[in-house]
Formats: C-alpha cells, sequence, structure tokens
C-alpha cells in the first residue's frame, strides 16, 4: 500500500523531527544528521534520543522515546540505531503519534537471507502501526520548502524545482552536488535505501502531485514489479516530466547493484523500450540526468523541433549542427523575411544562414536585439546561444595583468562585464517573452564559474551548458518528451 499524503508530509514537511541514536561523537552518524538538522534553519522542533543522555549541539538527549517532553509535537523520527532495536523503536514512536520513519540501519535486505528477513518483519511491523518508512540501509531526506537537512552526508542544495528519489544515496549527493554547482535547485531529495517499504515509483508519485515540484529525477538499480512500476511512471510522466538514471544495464553492474541494495536489476532493454513508452526521459550519465531534469525545471518545452543557433563565432556553431543533425531536432530554416530582420542589425559579412554566426558584428544591443527576432519568429522553435562570456574573458585577463588599473582599462573592463550580464538577462527575458526555449551554453560555465555571463545565468535560475552539445542532448530530451504529450493529448 503507498503512503499517504499526510505520511508524507510527515516525512518532507514534519513539525517536529527526533533523531533516535544521537551521538555526541562527530565521526558517528547520530551526530552528523543531528548536527545537519539544526544547522540549515529548520523551524520545526528537534529532538534526540541517546541511552546514556546528555548535551548535544545544545539538545538535551534523554535515554529513549518514552522520556520525550509530553508536549512535543513529532512527525518523523531519523533512525540512527542498530537493526536489532528498530522494532522497539518504532512500537514506542507510533505511541507518540510519529507517522514517518527516515531508517538509516543497514543489515537488512542487502546483508544475505537473516537480513531480508528482518527487513520483511520491519516493514509489516511499520505498516501495522500506520508508520511510513523510508529506507532502511538509506542516507537521508532534503526537504527546502521545510529547511530540512535530515541526513547524514552533504551537500545542502539550494531551493528549487527538482525533486529526487534514488535507490543510491550516493547519487542523491552526486544530484545535490550538481545543484550546488549550477544553483539549479532541488525541492525535495530521499535516498530510498534497500526501499523496502516506500519505492522510488511511490516518491515519483508525490512528486507528480507537489505543487514544490516541477520535475522527477530518480536512480534505480532493480525492480521488483517491472510491470507495476511501468505503469506507475506512465502515470507520472502524464503529470510532470520524468527523468531516470539507471544502473545494472550490464552483468557487471547487475551483480554490483545486488550486494549495493539486494535489488535484481532489470533487463536493460526491456528497461529503455519501458521508458519510450511511458515517456519518461531516460539518461545515460548522472550529468544528463541532472541536465535533463534541470531543463525541464527551467525551459518552456518546445512547440517543434526546429532550432536556431546564434554564436558569437563560427566554429562553435558548426559543431552545434553537427550535434543537431545527429538528434531528433532540425536546423530551423531562415525565412526571408528573419534574415531582412536581422540584417538591419549585422553588417554584410553575418553567415546568412543557421547557424547565424554574428561574425563579430555585434555591437552593444546586437546580441539582445537578434535573439529576440529569431525567437520570435514562427519559424523557430528553440534558440541555442553561444558565446556568452567572451568579452568578461579578456576583461579577466585585463583586470589580472600588469597595466590594471591604469590606461583606461578599468572602464572597459567594466563595459565588457555588464556586456556579458546583459546577455545573459536577455536570453532569459527572450524565453519568457515567447514562451520557447532558448539555452545558453559555454565551457566557461565550468572553466570560470565566476565569469560575469555564466553567473547571471545562473542568478536568473537556468542552467548555464558546458558544451553546445550537452545543450542539444537536453533539448533533444524537451522535444520528445513534448511529443509523448501531445501523442497522449496533454498539450
Amino acid at each position: 500500500m503507498s503512503p499517504t499524503p499526510e505520511q508524507f508530509r510527515a516525512l518532507f514537511e514534519p513539525r517536529g523531527v527526533v533523531v533516535a541514536g544521537a551521538s555526541s561523537h562527530p565521526g558517528k552518524f547520530g551526530f552528523v544528521a543531528l548536527h545537519n538538522i539544526l544547522s540549515q534553519g529548520f523551524a520545526g522542533q528537534v529532538y534526540a534520543t541517546n541511552r546514556e543522555g546528555g548535551t548535544i549541539l545544545g539538545i538535551e538527549a534523554v535515554p529513549s522515546i518514552e522520556d520525550l517532553p509530553p508536549d512535543a509535537t513529532l512527525d518523523l523520527v531519523f533512525v540512527c540505531t542498530p537493526a536489532a532495536a528498530n522494532a522497539d523503536l518504532l512500537r514506542a514512536c507510533a505511541a507518540r503519534g510519529i507517522t514517518a520513519a527516515f531508517v538509516t540501519s543497514a543489515g537488512y535486505g542487502e546483508a544475505g537471507e537473516e537480513g531480508s528477513a528482518a527487513e520483511r518483519a520491519l516493514v509489516d511491523l511499520a505498516a501495522e502501526l500506520g508508520i511510513l518508512l523510508a529506507g532502511p540501509n538509506g542516507q537521508g531526506v532534503v526537504s527546502t520548502p521545510a529547511s530540512l537537512c535530515a541526513q547524514i552526508v552533504a551537500p545542502y542544495p539550494p531551493s528549487g524545482r527538482i525533486g529526487v528519489a534514488s535507490q543510491s544515496g550516493n547519487f542523491v549527493s552526486s544530484f545535490l552536488n550538481y545543484a550546488v554547482q549550477t544553483e539549479i535547485g532541488i525541492s525535495r531529495a530521499v535516498s530510498a535505501g534497500n526501499a523496502a517499504a516506500v519505492t522510488v515509483a511511490d516518491y515519483l508519485d508525490f512528486y507528480a502531485d507537489d505543487p514544490e515540484t516541477a520535475a522527477g529525477l530518480a536512480y534505480v538499480e532493480g525492480l521488483v514489479d517491472g510491470r507495476e512500476f511501468f505503469e506507475r511512471v506512465r502515470r507520472v510522466a502524464s503529470r510532470k516530466p520524468l527523468v531516470l538514471l539507471k544502473g545494472g544495464a550490464t552483468t557487471g553492474g547487475q551483480r554490483a547493484a545486488a550486494s549495493h541494495t539486494g535489488a535484481l536489476a532489470a533487463d536493460d532493454d526491456v528497461f529503455d523500450g519501458m521508458c519510450r513508452q511511458a515517456g519518461v526521459t531516460r539518461a545515460a550519465t548522472v550529468e544528463e540526468a541532472f541536465e535533463a531534469a534541470a531543463t525541464f525545471a527551467t525551459q518552456p518545452l518546445p512547440k517543434g523541433p526546429r532550432v536556431a543557433i546564434v554564436t558569437t563565432a563560427g566554429g562553435w556553431g558548426v559543431v552545434t549542427a553537427d550535434a543537431i543533425a545527429g538528434s531528433e531536432l532540425e536546423l530551423a530554416v531562415l525565412a526571408d523575411d528573419l534574415c531582412d530582420a536581422i540584417d538591419e542589425k549585422l553588417p554584410p559579412r553575418w553567415s546568412h544562414n543557421n547557424p547565424i554566426d554574428l561574425a563579430g558584428g555585434e555591437t552593444r544591443d546586437t546580441i539582445p536585439e537578434v535573439l529576440a527576432l529569431v525567437a520570435g519568429h514562427d519559424s523557430v522553435d528553440a534558440v541555442i546561444y553561444l558565446g556568452l562570456g567572451i568579452q568578461s574573458n579578456q576583461a579577466q585577463l585585463m583586470r589580472e595583468g600588469c597595466f590594471y588599473p591604469g590606461d583606461g582599462l578599468e572602464r572597459i573592463v567594466a563595459y565588457h562585464e555588464r556586456q556579458d550580464e546583459r546577455f545573459a538577462l536577455a536570453a532569459a527575458e527572450v524565453s519568457v517573452a515567447t514562451g520557447k526555449p532558448v539555452l545558453t551554453a559555454t565551457e566557461l560555465s565550468i572553466a570560470s564559474p565566476d565569469n560575469p555571463g555564466p553567473r547571471a545565468v545562473r542568478a536568473g535560475g537556468r542552467l548555464c551548458y558546458s558544451s553546445s552539445n550537452r545543450a542539444v542532448t537536453a533539448l533533444g530530451h524537451l522535444w520528445r518528451y513534448a511529443q509523448f504529450r501531445r501523442r497522449r493529448g496533454l498539450e
């Protein structure tokens, strides 16, 4: 039976949390979990249990759940106790009205037959008690709307619109690290661990109706019931975009998955076909998975496959055109009236074709104006903009050189940096005004992340792609999902 909305509220937006098995040792999970909850601004009540009692990070720990203050308001228990203690712990929690438990304890389904039997018993007990059981063998839960960082690892991500669920805690960390790097934030994130009672599909189903979440992002290693999973993710994808990354695609990976979470890996070809039929975006790598989810969360869906490339240098445009030719996207054919309009903004040497190579002919307002003309034309469904940050890159060399300040360098450096900030803002504004995706790509997003160009893209809440190939891949995912929605009559 799937958890109820009230149980999910207790997990993701609890009024109070108790860390069971809190520790005063900074190397123990019980310390780290309590520290992370307290350090990120969670506004609810926080309590801790420890057999020896004592004060931990300013919290007076009590020996057991029964010893908590009678007026304590608690919804979630974060379990850092040994597996052998957890059955009695859940009974005590149920008696205090706690309706959600996140269990970090290992020694369950991933540990052989004896562990599997203990896991089944814990699942049955939680169901009997009316407690949502997350895990076991998980790393934690994050909910930025509640400023909740109940996990035994870092980082805590910026607030955003991507909901993460993973059978591997380390992949939750990976996705959160990308969120920190790109500033494309997370709404909820949970390490499902062994997913003994609450599965990845359960979390994704919750995200599909969660107003805080715009796109789901999941990592799975194995499926107990492939048909049920297919039906559930198909229903999720009909409501919101869903990106899946799957481990166990090879024989070696399947063996690793079995030892990692105790999951039986599904046949990869069958899984791939299921994703296509269900409208689910399947990513090949963790980077591609995060970037697809980030694109879904921040860009509108294209109405067609026709892409225009706006570039400040020819080579970048050529490579991007090659990438588009190898995808389901198309290079837009520039209409005569669009070419005429661009002629008024650029010198005669511009490419007069797509890619639209500005050929170094841009002036102060050229890039914003050309972006608006191109994205606003009926013959174009999406735009990829290349070349952001070039001026600021030169400004950095001037700023760090031996002639700065002086010789008028202060003024030109400031001008270059303002220009790139303007261009980044213009790309986002054009996208909003036209309702079309406008993707900005530059290697400076990782080579020089403090460059004012990519920095302004991040500040505007959009992803700055580190290469045009990655932008094309992400845009291709948007187009396939748009086609799925059209076929299902979901526009």
